[in-house]
C-alpha cells in the first residue's frame, strides 16, 4: 500500500487542483474562458485515449468533466451582449455537449476526437479575438 505524506488520497489529483487554482486565481475573464477550452479539449481528448485503451471509468470521468465544462460555456455567454454570436454559440456548445455524451455510450474514440478538434477551433477564434 501506497503511503502519502499527507492525508491527500490522490496526490495527482491534488497537484491537478492546485494547477487549476494557480492558473484561475486573478484571471480575467477572457482568460478563464480560454482556459475552460483548454481544460475541454484536453477532457475530450483523454476520453477518447481511455476508450481506445478501454479504461471505462476513466473515459466515463473525463466525459463528464468535458461536459460540464460545456454546459459553463454555455450557461456563460452573454445573450445581451453577444447577440447571434451567444446564440449560435449556444447551439454549438449544446450540440456538441449532446454528440459527446451519445459518444459516451459506445467505445469508438472518433467522436472524442472529433469533438476536441471542434472545440479547438472555437478555442482558436477565441484567442484571435482576445489578442486583437
Amino acid at each position: 500500500m501506497t503511503r502519502y505524506a499527507t492525508a491527500l488520497a490522490n496526490p495527482a489529483a491534488t497537484y491537478r487542483q492546485i494547477d487549476l487554482a494557480g492558473r484561475t486565481t486573478g484571471a480575467d475573464p477572457h482568460r478563464l474562458v480560454g482556459l475552460l477550452y483548454e481544460e475541454g479539449v484536453a477532457a475530450l481528448r483523454a476520453a477518447a485515449c481511455a476508450a481506445e485503451g478501454r479504461q471505462y471509468a476513466i473515459k466515463s470521468e473525463r466525459v463528464a468533466r468535458a461536459t460540464a465544462i460545456l454546459f459553463a460555456l454555455e450557461a456563460g455567454l452573454d445573450f445581451d451582449k453577444g447577440g447571434e454570436v451567444s446564440r449560435t454559440l449556444a447551439t454549438f456548445y449544446h450540440g456538441l455537449r449532446q454528440e459527446v455524451l451519445h459518444a459516451s455510450i459506445g467505445t469508438d474514440p472518433a467522436p472524442f476526437r472529433e469533438a476536441a478538434t471542434s472545440l479547438e477551433e472555437i478555442a482558436g477564434a477565441w484567442a484571435g479575438v482576445r489578442a486583437s
